[in-house]
């Protein structure tokens, strides 16, 4: 046998003892605590505490230590995913994804400029099936838009905040693990985040105009799904009216549809540690 893939298979069936003996309460946090501490070692806030850098050379440098982590989501069977409750189910999910899009950056950086320089006009870096997770070979894409966007149970379009493309103009990977238990105050606490950077999101009161990210063109019908009894973009908005700088009146305003909505280019280049402000 390779020693490489013996060496893996090693970590997958060491992490799958480890799952298979969690309690049910903390099922889905699967070795947060191991993910919390390289993520804290290697992602910062910028000053404001709106976007986050993340140091890929030091990810690379810990990057078995990354791999240990990726093994024990692998590890995971869809018996076990399907016993989970809805927290941790997302929560295991939004890990997933932020963790495996970090591998694929590592896996050519530092000769990148932006993630989609791992793509081309035919394949897409976020269409490659390279992640290992529930029993199967799944891409990026098939975690965010089928097992979280595409669930029957997906009512939330916080979850937007959550995922991170490894971009500069995407919402900020956070620094620790995502949690069921914590994942509601999670969520908030980054939408509140993403829609106070001024840089991806800010209003013109005086032309009543609302300029955010492509993220809400690009999935606005996830914001129109009733979410705290909001049936529109602007509606969402409004809830977080305070994030962006409104005060009540503007706030109604914005919620009945007075302001125009536009959206801001979106920054591809890679949210290296020192690239984002």
């Amino acid at each position: 046998m390779n020693t490489v893939v013996g060496y893996y298979a090693l970590i997958v069936a060491f992490a799958a003892c480890l799952v298979g003996s969690a309690s049910p309460a903390r099922a889905g946090d699967v070795a947060a605590a191991q993910w919390t501490g390289l993520l804290a070692k290697h992602v910062s806030w910028n000053a404001a505490g709106t976007a986050s850098g993340v140091d890929y050379a030091g990810f690379a440098e810990d990057r078995q230590q990354l791999g240990e982590y990726l093994a024990a989501l692998s590890a995971v069977s869809v018996d076990s995913y399907q016993r989970w409750n809805k927290a941790q189910r997302w929560a295991f999910l939004i890990n997933a994804y932020n963790a495996f899009t970090i591998e694929l950056i590592l896996t050519k950086y530092p000769d990148l400029e932006s993630i989609k320089d791992l793509g081309s006009w035919f394949s897409s870096p976020w269409k490659q099936e390279f992640v290992d997770l529930l029993g199967t070979k799944r891409s990026l894409d098939e975690i965010e838009h089928e097992l979280l966007r595409g669930s029957a149970e997906y009512d939330d379009p916080r979850i937007h905040f959550a995922v991170n493309c490894a971009s500069v103009g995407c919402p900020a990977l956070r620094p620790e693990a995502y949690t069921a238990e914590q994942l509601e105050a999670q969520l908030e606490d980054q939408t509140r985040r993403f829609l106070a950077d001024r840089g991806r999101n800010r209003v013109d009161v005086q032309s009543q105009t609302v300029q955010v990210s492509k993220i809400f063109g690009w999935y606005g019908d996830d914001f129109e799904l009733g979410f705290r009894g909001a049936d529109s973009l602007a509606g969402f908005l409004a809830l977080y009216a305070d994030d962006l700088g409104l005060d009540d009146e503007q706030a109604a305003a914005l919620a009945k549809g007075d302001y125009r909505i536009r959206h801001l280019d979106y920054d591809w280049l890679l949210n290296d540690a020192g690239t984002v402000r």
